[in-house]
């Protein structure tokens, strides 16, 4: 076998694991980025202020470097993962609360009364943007580490059935796209513009048939190895993510932004109805003549372009998540309320997925069928909600520490402050500062600049490493490096207020 032979049959035929392990390894940052939050907090009573390496340092060991670990050397030890950052998380909340500046006198029970009468001020949902990045970032150390034998074949994507760590990846990136698409940020609200907004949406779409294209050209120039399964011959991932923006543009000008969660439950059932009862699963497993032939175009990308429809419908059950998420509250006991309803529907949802799994049919990414469509919601809810629940604890470490600033987080308020407009605009000049020092809003910030520069990186080291035969160590230290280097560019991009946007 060829070198590229070898590394294609490296990445194939894998059976994915259960949808317990994904769930809890996605859980894990969500926890990591809670105790990045309080050491922040804790830090700032032994030093007035930090560093730009400084604070690339903090988030890199703290988003990064448990990503990398959990998908390789620790992949059998999330649940000690998860219990060792419950330990740091609890003992930094202690040393906060030791050293509270507000209500030191004052009984728990009466600071949590005051803390749930309190306001949250933010531009955005600091969730959805955590939810994006660990998205970004699982992404980007997954497509290089499964190129090393220290990654798990069982977090691979499958080939046909299954939960691989791998499939969530692209379903979570498109659910965390539709969260603050457009049409949730009412970016084309006003009245008479649907035709407006439809033109901006076509024209938007360019970039990705121009990186598509640009994608299919390198890879079939320069023989790179491709598992042929989960797209097609020319098929990728950006012609999906153009065709689904084009149809779901044209499905919002046409229903209702709250009704989205109808378009997608009809979308995806009817999907699943012509799976059942159609020749359409034999044709994208086997092709028209049913031997797996790849002549002509719908043959040679029958998976790419068939389980589109799986993601359209996934990217309009996001939009109803996101546009739940933006509607307009600022006090914690409402984003309580929140938390527990997205945690409640995650839950149901699982409940589903194991009905549904019993009987119609298991979890399959090459067709994007019914069960993988409620697996990636209900996982990416379970992730949201933790995430949340994250923010809130971080709020009340915050509400606990006078002029405690963690960029990417809530900002408590207290309504009977005095001197308010005042101390608004100081805290409002010292937050843009800080928030210039954090890796988790520079990779939202270029999300889309990130994904790329990973690809490019990855296709690079494998051409340069023998990855098949690498060791522990130097594959760890490859990993390590290529995350640092993305990061890095990403941050310095950030501090110098650049974003890279064509459309």
């Amino acid at each position: 076998m060829s070198q590229k032979q070898m590394k294609e049959a490296f990445v194939s035929n894998h059976n994915g694991t259960s949808v317990l392990e994904v769930t809890q390894g996605l859980c894990l940052p969500a926890f990591c980025i809670l105790c990045r939050g309080l050491l922040i907090i804790l830090s700032q009573y032994l030093c007035s202020s930090h560093t730009w390496r400084t604070r690339l340092f903090i988030d890199f060991v703290f988003l990064i470097v448990p990503l990398v670990a959990t998908l390789t050397i620790l992949s059998s030890f999330v649940l000690l993962e998860h219990l060792a950052v419950i330990i740091l998380g609890a003992g930094l909340f202690y040393q906060i609360y030791c050293r509270r500046t507000y209500y030191a006198r004052i009984p728990v029970q009466k600071i949590l009364e005051k803390f749930l009468k309190i306001s949250l001020e933010s531009e955005y949902v600091p969730a959805i943007s955590c939810f994006r990045v660990i998205n970004s970032a699982f992404t980007a150390v997954a497509i290089l580490a499964v190129d090393f034998p220290l990654f798990p074949r069982r977090f691979a994507k499958t080939e046909l059935y299954g939960t691989g760590a791998m499939d969530f990846g692209v379903g979570g990136f498109i659910f965390g796209t539709a969260m603050v698409c457009p049409e949730v940020r009412r970016k084309y609200a006003e009245e008479g513009s649907r035709f407006y907004y439809l033109t901006k949406s076509l024209y938007s779409v360019w970039p990705l048939v121009f990186l598509g294209i640009g994608r299919l050209v390198i890879i079939k120039s320069i023989g790179y190895q491709e598992h042929l399964t989960e797209y097609g011959v020319h098929w990728n991932f950006f012609f999906t993510l153009m065709v689904v923006k084009l149809i779901t543009s044209l499905l919002l000008i046409i229903f209702p932004l709250n009704k989205s969660w109808i378009v997608a439950i009809s979308i995806i059932v009817l999907y699943q109805l012509a799976l059942d009862f159609t020749p359409l699963k034999r044709l994208i497993l086997y092709g028209t003549d049913g031997s797996g032939t790849r002549i002509g175009l719908l043959n040679a990308n029958r998976e790419g372009i068939i389980s589109t429809l799986g993601y359209v419908a996934i990217h309009m059950a996001g939009v109803q998540t996101g546009s739940y998420m933006f509607k307009k509250r600022s006090h914690v006991k409402d984003w309580i309320k929140v938390t527990y309803c997205i945690l409640l529907t995650a839950i149901s949802l699982f409940i589903s997925l194991y009905i549904v799994q019993v009987n119609v049919e298991v979890v399959s990414r090459r067709m994007a069928n019914l069960a993988f469509c409620i697996w990636i919601v209900a996982s990416s809810l379970i992730l949201l909600s933790s995430l949340l629940v994250g923010d809130i604890i971080l709020s009340f470490a915050k509400f606990l520490t006078k002029g405690a600033i963690v960029p990417c987080s809530w900002k408590p308020v207290q309504p009977s402050a005095t001197s308010k407009k005042h101390s608004e605009s100081l805290v409002s000049e010292a937050e843009r500062k800080e928030a210039s020092l954090c890796l988790i809003t520079a990779m939202n910030r270029n999300q889309l600049v990130f994904f790329l520069l990973s690809n490019i990186t990855t296709g690079l080291i494998n051409l340069m490493v023998d990855t098949l035969h690498s060791s522990t160590l130097w594959a760890l230290i490859v990993l390590n490096l290529y995350m640092f280097t993305n990061c890095l560019i990403i941050f310095v991009l950030h501090l110098q207020d650049k974003t890279i946007k064509f459309w």
